[in-house]
C-alpha cells in the first residue's frame, strides 16, 4: 500500500449543506468512529508532547483549521484542562456547525472559544480581516488539524504548510494512515451502524491518507529551525508534527 501514490477525491460529506440530514448523521458518526480509533488519546498526548517545553505564563493561542462542529477537540480539552491555564481557541471551518452548547464546554474549562467561518484558502491567503490587520497576521502557540490535511493535493499542501509554518509555533496533524490495515478497517467501518456517505467516505480517506515522512518532505521550512515528526499513531492514524526552535 505504501507504494501506491495518494488518491485525492472529494468526499460526499463535503459537498453537502449543513442542514442536510444525512450530513448531520454523518458528522455523528464521525464521532463514533473517533471513539474507536482513540483519536482524542492520541491527540492529547501529542499536544501534551508539543507544549512541555512552552515556559510562558501567557494564555495559550490554539487554531484548529477545518474544525468541524467542534467537539473532537473539546474531548481533548476536557483531558488536558487545567493543567493549560487560559486558553483562546478559534476554531476554523468553511461551515458554520459549531453549536452553543459545544462553546459553552469550553468556557466552562476555561476555554474562550471563538467559530470562523471561512474557507481554508481565504485564510491561506490572509483574506480574513478578523484574524489579521494588513499584513500583519495573528500568530498561535499551536495550530491543529484532525483528518484534513489529507482532502489536498500535494501542491495545495504546500501553501496551506508554508502558511502553517509562518503564523504558528508548534503544528499537529493527525491524518488517515494509508496502510493496508486502515484500508480494510474502512471497508469494515459499516459493523458500526454508520450510514452511506461513512462508509464511503472512510474508504476515500483512507486512499487519501499519508505513510512514511510524506508530510515532513512537504514543510516548507529548513529542519534547522524546526523539530519535525512523524509517527503511525494507533492503528489506522498517521501523525504529523512542528515544533520552530
Amino acid at each position: 500500500m505504501m507504494n501506491l501514490p495518494r488518491t485525492v477525491v472529494a468526499e460526499t460529506l463535503d459537498g453537502l449543506r449543513e442542514e442536510d440530514p444525512v450530513a448531520k448523521r454523518s458528522r455523528r458518526d464521525l464521532q463514533r468512529v473517533h471513539r474507536v480509533m482513540g483519536t482524542r488519546s492520541i491527540i492529547k498526548r501529542a499536544v501534551n508532547t508539543l507544549l512541555a517545553s512552552r515556559l510562558t505564563s501567557q494564555p495559550l493561542r490554539i487554531l484548529e483549521l477545518g474544525a468541524g462542529d467542534g467537539t473532537l477537540l473539546l474531548g481533548v480539552a476536557k483531558a488536558l484542562s487545567p493543567a493549560l491555564g487560559r486558553v483562546d481557541l478559534t476554531l476554523l471551518d468553511r461551515q458554520d456547525l459549531i453549536a452553543p452548547s459545544t462553546v459553552d464546554g469550553y468556557s466552562k474549562l476555561g476555554w474562550i472559544a471563538s467559530a470562523e467561518v471561512v474557507d481554508v484558502f481565504d485564510w491561506i491567503a490572509g483574506n480574513v480581516p478578523s484574524m489579521s490587520s494588513g499584513r500583519q497576521f495573528e500568530r498561535w502557540d499551536l495550530i491543529v488539524a484532525n483528518l484534513f490535511l489529507h482532502h489536498f493535493e500535494d501542491h495545495e499542501l504546500h501553501s496551506l504548510l508554508a502558511a502553517i509554518a509562518a503564523r504558528g509555533d508548534r503544528f499537529l496533524a493527525c491524518e488517515p494512515r494509508r496502510a493496508q490495515l486502515a484500508l480494510v478497517g474502512s471497508h469494515l467501518i459499516g459493523a458500526l451502524g454508520v450510514n452511506s456517505v461513512t462508509r464511503s467516505d472512510a474508504v476515500l480517506s483512507v486512499r487519501a491518507g499519508f505513510c512514511g515522512d510524506e508530510l515532513s518532505r512537504l514543510w516548507p521550512a529548513q529542519t534547522a529551525d524546526w523539530k519535525l515528526t512523524e509517527y503511525p499513531a494507533g492503528l489506522f492514524s498517521h501523525c504529523f508534527s512542528a515544533s520552530h526552535q
